[in-house]
């Protein structure tokens, strides 16, 4: 009898890291990303504070663009910095991060700081008014990176997963659970 509660035990805390789960408060809008072999990731949605961002990302998920696509740029050197996904090429092994859905979305100040687990509109270089498809998700806190990128979400649980994620890691399946 106790080995068998040892070995339930066991088996318990070795799956608890697949196990999260996040259940969103009255008015909440979450994305759930499930990451092959990792886990998943809740990312809470700053949605009066960034409308038109928020909006564009929902309907890319509502319509399956994620779904298939891997991380193809996971920074943690010299310093754990962000995870990145949305490249559509991304799906046929093409980690180049150059592509998106087609959109150009502007800025939006949501008045949010690029903390550990902010999530932001990613866009090319100087050209805050081009945002698409592509997201990042922060390690650890990047000040750096506030006012020139539009903070629409923060992760709400999972961010032991997203510590885990490497480059090439796929994400089977993206969700939205609204309270």
């Amino acid at each position: 009898m106790r080995l068998l509660l040892l070995l339930l035990s066991l088996l318990a805390v070795l799956t608890s890291g697949f196990a999260q789960a996040y259940k969103p408060k009255a008015g909440e809008t979450v994305m759930k990303l499930e990451v092959e072999g990792r886990g998943d990731v809740y990312i809470k949605f700053h949605m009066k504070e960034s409308p038109k961002t928020a909006a564009h990302i929902l309907g890319l998920v509502k319509s399956g663009f994620y779904d298939g696509l891997r991380f193809h740029k996971v920074d943690n050197s010299p310093k754990p910095y962000l995870v990145q996904i949305g490249d559509p090429a991304s799906k046929s092994g093409d980690l180049s991060g150059n592509g998106g859905s087609g959109a150009h979305i502007a800025y939006e100040d949501s008045g949010f700081s690029n903390v550990a687990g902010a999530v932001g509109l990613a866009h090319p270089l100087k050209n805050r008014e081009d945002g698409d498809s592509q997201f990042y998700m922060l390690l650890d806190r990047s000040s750096f990176l506030d006012g020139n990128y539009t903070v629409f979400g923060q992760v709400v649980a999972g961010m032991d997963v997203l510590k885990k994620i490497e480059k090439g890691d796929r994400v089977v399946k993206v969700t939205v659970i609204t309270g």
